[in-house]
Order: structure tokens, then C-alpha cells, then sequence
């Protein structure tokens, strides 16, 4: 059994929480907002399109990812399942939507259980920078498309480098 990881990256946007969930739960628009090169709909989900039970397949480099939508509140929560991609399994992504006086509070959490003995530290150090990319990028781009300026994520609880 691998070591279990939980962590969590937060950003501030301007923009509405609706506006941020409609981007979040369009992975078509993921490569315009975070380091993802492609987006493929690999099924749709029980009542059709991207809602629970759709795969989307997301392209970074030469890595593919897999993931199942779990749950979904508009403008509250999205939350996902990795399915293939990376040497990790009992996945769950959990982005949570809270709005706050300067606009939404973008929280994104990850849970999971290494497979390779010894890659825990690296392959937790590598997908918390990602995941920092993908939540600062989703809080520019979405003030950028809903006409507010964008916001730094100041509280940020791990650095984005």
C-alpha cells in the first residue's frame, strides 16, 4: 500500500463563482486556463455531455490523464477521480467554490495514495506546482473573461514555483 497524500492549493479570482464553475466544468476551455495542451470527452456522462459519470481525457506533453467527474454543484463544487495517467489510485480532486468579498476563493484539494515506493515526496512536489498553475490560471482567466481584473492568490498556502 503507498503513502496516502493530502494536500491543498487556494487562488483568489474576481470573478463570480458562476462564471468560475462554467469554466471549471468545461474541459474544452481547460487549455486555455492551465498548463493542459488538450481536452478529448471520452464519455459522456448519465444525463449526457460533462456531467457526473463522463470521462475527460486531458493531454499535458506527452502524459494522458483520465479522469471521472464524481460531483457536481454549479457555482459551488466540482470534484474528480483520476483513472489512469500517473502512479497514483485512490484519487479524489475535490475544487471547491466559496465567495468572498474580493470575488471567489478557489480551493483545490487532492487526495491520494502513491504507487512507486520512494516517488512520494517528487510526485507531491510536481502535482501541487501543477495544481497551483491550474487554480492561479482558472482565477485570471475567469476575471479575465467576465471583465475583472485579476487577483493574486496572496494567501497561498504552498509557493507556485
Amino acid at each position: 500500500m503507498g503513502k496516502q497524500v493530502n494536500f491543498l492549493v487556494t487562488a483568489t479570482s474576481a470573478a463570480s463563482p458562476s462564471a468560475i464553475y462554467a469554466l471549471l466544468s468545461d474541459g474544452a476551455t481547460w487549455p486555455d486556463w492551465s498548463p493542459i495542451d488538450a481536452f478529448e470527452l471520452e464519455k459522456e456522462g448519465g444525463t449526457g455531455g460533462e456531467s457526473k459519470g463522463a470521462i475527460r481525457v486531458f493531454t499535458t506533453g506527452r502524459s494522458r490523464s483520465r479522469e471521472e467527474l464524481l460531483e457536481l454543484r454549479p457555482g459551488q463544487l466540482l470534484s474528480y477521480s483520476l483513472l489512469s495517467g500517473l502512479p497514483i489510485r485512490h484519487h479524489r480532486a475535490t475544487v471547491s467554490l466559496q465567495p468572498a468579498a474580493e470575488g471567489t476563493v478557489i480551493t483545490w484539494q487532492e487526495v491520494f495514495e502513491t504507487t512507486r515506493p520512494g516517488s512520494t515526496w517528487l510526485l507531491t512536489r510536481l502535482l501541487r506546482r501543477f495544481v497551483q498553475k491550474c487554480a492561479d490560471g482558472l482565477a485570471a482567466h475567469a476575471s479575465q473573461v467576465s471583465g475583472e481584473p485579476g487577483k493574486p492568490a496572496a494567501d497561498r498556502p504552498f509557493p507556485a514555483s
